[in-house]
């Protein structure tokens, strides 16, 4: 679902802006045919929603293939979210804030086959280093900083700092967005 707060194509402008208004930005095109792919589902006519579909789905694989992103129209994504450094990014969570950045060669998702409904919720504001594993239903707080290469399978808290394997908390954050 996209955000109920922006109309579509304000959506995609604002996108368009948080990724420098490079229009060959490889994370911009993996969010666009995400919000085209939840925009698609909000047509009542299956007439019209069936080749919408189509085309997302062709995209969808487009994307994957030539930019490295994974990332279904099923997540829940809020405002201003880049994706910098393309390549890698596995982004099946359950929900990504606004505000977050993700890195390269990031893995969202749950644990294992058995476990679908598992997935991570990222807060706004987060960063996410590159490398990074995010496994599991587990939260990453706002604010927080997940460092490159961590492997985070538990809660991390609002303006933490963590990193390592598995993750754990280097330090808080003591700047006024905490």
């Amino acid at each position: 679902m996209n955000p109920r707060d922006i109309g579509y194509w304000a959506l995609i402008a604002e996108d368009f802006e948080t990724h420098d208004r490079n229009f060959f930005a490889q994370g911009f095109w993996a969010l666009f045919w995400h919000r085209f792919g939840n925009w698609r589902m909000s047509l009542k006519a299956k007439v019209l929603r069936a080749p919408m579909t189509l085309v997302y789905r062709v995209m969808y694989k487009l994307t994957q293939w030539l930019c490295g992103i994974d990332l279904p129209f099923s997540v829940v994504v809020g405002r201003r979210v880049k994706l910098e450094h393309f390549g890698g990014m596995i982004l099946v969570a359950d929900q990504i804030g606004n505000d977050v950045i993700i890195r390269q060669n990031i893995t969202l998702g749950n644990p294992g086959d058995t476990r679908q409904e598992q997935r991570p919720i990222i807060e706004d504001g987060a960063s996410l280093g590159a490398g990074a594993v995010i496994i599991g239903a587990v939260t990453v707080g706002r604010d927080a900083v997940v460092g490159a290469n961590a492997v985070v399978n538990k809660d991390v808290p609002a303006g933490a700092i963590v990193g390592g394997v598995p993750a754990k908390i280097i330090r808080m954050r003591d700047d006024k967005h905490v």
